[in-house]
């Protein structure tokens, strides 16, 4: 097999600090569901990225946070895993100079880890100069960090140099996927994301994170080059569906047209998309609806 620069590498941060966004960028899909919410990454996504001289198998990882029920429980245990048998792990923070206190807890794992790291310092198109040098000091003196990195996602400022940086910390051997892989999720999958995704950006704050995504059918019609979409909108209250659903179904309508046009490009289809709504009472604190949700160690 050919040996080229290949290997497995977490990246971890809480919640909005632009992981998603970075590694979309990288992979050059949009593979990572983003949104300005928290809890928009719910587990584990591997994603790949491929070039003449190396695979780089990206891990990424719900945004740490203080879990509040069993789902939040499940993305901390996510993280957490994430962190094991990777070759190198990437921490990701913002401009924001004060360390709270989940970014305290994550420094304090990573220092009980004995792999190598660095840290991404990520929207350094909203400092100057001075400041971006005073806040690379700040993770400089840690002594944790093998490097310190400074992007901007959104912009794709440095990335290049990023993808150059970790490189160097991966050791030959094979590649472990095919080069027409970007990631281990299935269209399926995707397509669940896809449309979760416009519901956290379209829905107001309170509803978002305990809506759950089920697709019932998903089937390409023999007679016509149309794939055949059913998805279920699982909400947590009543009251929920309603807003989901809009005033004469305009809300879902929206849903549905945001997410249609994404799916088609995303799998070089016409797509028929059908979106139901129901009611799975107070689901994220259950932990048999966790499982059934497909939120579990495989």
């Amino acid at each position: 097999m050919e040996s080229i620069k290949s290997g497995f590498v977490s990246i971890i941060g809480r919640s909005n600090v632009g992981k998603s966004t970075l590694l979309n960028r990288i992979i050059g899909e949009k593979i990572s569901i983003i949104s300005n919410k928290p809890q928009t990454t719910r587990t584990n996504l591997k994603l790949i990225y491929n070039s003449l001289d190396s695979q780089i198998i990206f891990v990424d990882t719900p945004g740490v946070q203080n879990p509040k029920n069993k789902l939040g429980e499940f993305m901390l245990k996510e993280a957490r895993t994430s962190l094991k048998d990777v070759d190198l792990i990437l921490y990701m923070v913002d401009t924001n100079f004060e360390i709270g206190e989940l970014d305290s807890s994550i420094i304090e794992m990573l220092k009980k880890i004995n792999l190598p790291k660095l840290c991404i310092v990520n929207k350094i198109d909203t400092l100057n100069t001075e400041e971006l040098s005073k806040l690379i000091t700040k993770y400089e003196d840690m002594k944790l960090f093998d490097n310190i990195v400074p992007i901007s996602a959104s912009e794709g400022t440095n990335v290049y140099n990023l993808i150059n940086e970790i490189k160097s910390f991966l050791p030959y051997g094979p590649k472990y996927y095919s080069d027409d892989m970007i990631t281990d999720q299935t269209e399926r999958e995707i397509v669940g994301e896809i449309i979760r995704e416009k519901t956290l950006n379209l829905l107001r704050d309170e509803i978002p994170h305990g809506i759950n995504i089920l697709i019932e059918k998903f089937s390409i019609r023999k007679n016509k080059p149309i794939i055949d979409i059913d998805a279920t909108i699982c909400v947590e209250k009543k009251s929920h569906k309603g807003m989901v659903i809009g005033k004469n179904g305009a809300m879902i309508l929206k849903i549905g047209k945001s997410a249609r046009m994404d799916i088609e490009k995303f799998l070089d289809s016409k797509v028929n998309l059908k979106l139901f709504v129901k009611i799975d009472d107070d689901w994220r604190n259950k932990s048999f609806k966790v499982k059934e949700f497909g939120y579990f160690k495989k």
